[in-house]
């Protein structure tokens, strides 16, 4: 077994050599063989090995499957050691980017922190040697690789490294690499990956173009089958995902007439049947279902038409009537008792996606008895609407800057904002006929942080909890009076995750058991 002396020994050997070094082959492939030598001696190899990694270049397999074992060393200092070393032996050898990259992405599943670190690192230099050849073996691991580990710890990399590194590296032939691998990746990603490529594709400028719009919203809407009731779908939590991601990228140029068909006739009409079928599949019935009703809210926007509007306003209506309460009897405790459940958030997106549709059918409240008893329960809403509206004002009166940018105040800031929405449309209605006079801001938008793309397609936002006032709900506060109500806003669920990926093995087995990567 070699030793650490030795080791020294035939490395002063190469290094007096100088200019004449590569006629010492041997004794580099001697240095070699400490991979198998004690903790000391693998310590030194993993140093020395990418010292003259460039020198002899019949070496290279060798010398990287030595590295490779290395990096599944039971001492951490070693596994750390040899990282680095992946990441230094490419420097001007650029063919050999796509196989270290698609090892260190492999070895992103480490558990301790400071090794994903050096991994990151090691990644940034491979970047800088030879962004396609990195970005090769990083999608390779997220196409083929089922790991929900390193598939996430992959797409989170590249979010921030396109949001951190120039230009200079991400140049627009890399973009439109990462574009089009991006596409394959797509149609595999589980709801959560989804998210976070798009993310992605939303900072490189090349997406922000009208064709690489319509080609995403293409790409993604390939997914849906349009055809067919969302209560179909194998995975209705994941295809109501798709058209979330979908829906950055209609505008003006892009329309969205298809999806607003889709879930005015498929989704819509069976929206107590999808929040059964999705508590069933144990998932977060109430987040799935407002965002299908803010789907359909911003997306009327980008439709040209609407087919079979009367239908669609049927559908609309008969759900806004199912939360809107109706105004109680003279003598009956009333909202100010705490006796209704308002739900803001529902009632903002229905009334908007209405308004929108007078647009197309403006016959629809021709029945005088119907258009009454809808603007008696308008009224009633507006008046639990405005009370609502004064607790907020408390709230967060006399607070300024970073006191406003609270997770608290940013609720109270959109909970704001949907009641101001919901009392500016009312009006509305009020007009004869109803028609779509005003224009307002819809109060999730009010959280996009990257601005509008450049046909002004919303892009990157973050999703917020429905807002409600539920005096019923186990969870919402005690009944008071008027004025001194409190605010209440329902906890969002996760994402589903996809299956786990049965490569060598996963996480740590101690030395030669393996980290699961595969080699070339």
């Amino acid at each position: 077994m070699i030793t650490v002396e030795r080791l020294y020994e035939l490395y002063n050997i190469i290094t007096d050599a100088k200019d004449d070094a590569a006629k010492h082959e041997a004794e580099y492939v001697e240095i070699l063989s400490g991979v198998k030598g004690d903790t000391g001696a693998r310590r030194m190899t993993a140093q020395f090995i990418s010292r003259y990694f460039g020198t002899f270049p019949n070496q290279e397999e060798e010398a990287l499957n030595a590295l490779f074992d290395l990096c599944e060393d039971d001492d951490p200092s070693i596994r750390r050691q040899s990282i680095t070393s992946l990441g230094v032996v490419c420097r001007g050898k650029p063919a050999l980017v796509p196989k270290v990259s698609d090892i260190l992405a492999q070895l992103l599943q480490m558990d301790e922190a400071a090794e994903v670190s050096c991994v990151n690192t090691a990644l940034v230099a491979l970047l800088r040697v030879h962004a396609k050849g990195t970005l090769t073996g990083l999608f390779y691991q997220l196409e083929n690789n089922r790991d929900e580990i390193i598939r996430d710890r992959v797409l989170k990399f590249l979010l921030s490294k396109i949001q951190s590194l120039s230009t200079e590296v991400f140049g627009k032939d890399v973009q439109v690499f990462i574009f089009t691998e991006a596409k394959k990746f797509i149609p595999t990603a589980t709801e959560e990956e989804l998210v976070l490529i798009m993310s992605i594709l939303g900072e490189l400028s090349v997406c922000r173009t009208t064709t690489a719009q319509q080609q995403l919203s293409d790409l993604l809407m390939a997914q849906v089958n349009l055809s067919e009731p969302l209560l179909k779908s194998p995975d209705i939590s994941r295809t109501v995902g798709v058209l979330n991601q979908a829906k950055n990228f209609f505008s003006a140029n892009v329309k969205s007439t298809a999806v607003v068909s889709y879930l005015l006739t498929h989704a819509l009409p069976h929206l107590e049947k999808i929040e059964a079928a999705i508590l069933v599949a144990g998932q977060d019935a109430a987040k799935v279902t407002y965002s299908i009703l803010k789907l359909v809210a911003q997306l009327l926007n980008y439709a040209e038409t609407v087919e079979k509007a009367d239908v669609a306003m049927k559908h609309v209506f008969k759900a806004l009537l199912d939360v809107l309460p109706q105004p109680p009897a003279a003598g009956e405790a009333g909202w100010d008792d705490g006796g209704a459940s308002l739900q803001f958030s529902r009632v903002e997106c229905l009334l908007y996606s209405l308004q929108q549709l007078t647009k197309f059918h403006a016959d629809f409240f021709s029945d005088a008895e119907v258009l009454k008893d809808f603007r008696q329960r308008l009224q009633y809403f507006a008046r639990g609407s405005q009370a609502y509206q004064k607790v907020l004002r408390e709230a967060i009166a006399g607070k300024k800057g970073d006191e406003l940018k609270s997770e608290e105040n940013k609720v109270k800031l959109i909970a704001l904002k949907t009641t101001a929405n919901i009392n500016t449309i009312i009006k509305d209605f009020f007009h004869t006929p109803p028609a779509a006079k005003s224009s307002i801001s819809l109060s999730w938008l009010l959280e996009t942080e990257k601005g509008k793309d450049a046909n002004g397609a919303a892009v990157g936002f973050k999703r917020h909890a429905p807002i409600t006032m539920d005096a019923d709900s186990a969870e919402s506060p005690p009944k008071q009076t008027k004025g001194s109500r409190q605010i209440y806003a329902p906890p969002s669920g996760k994402f589903s995750r996809g299956a786990s990926y049965g490569g060598r093995g996963r996480g740590r087995g101690g030395r030669g058991a393996g980290r699961g990567f595969r080699r070339y």
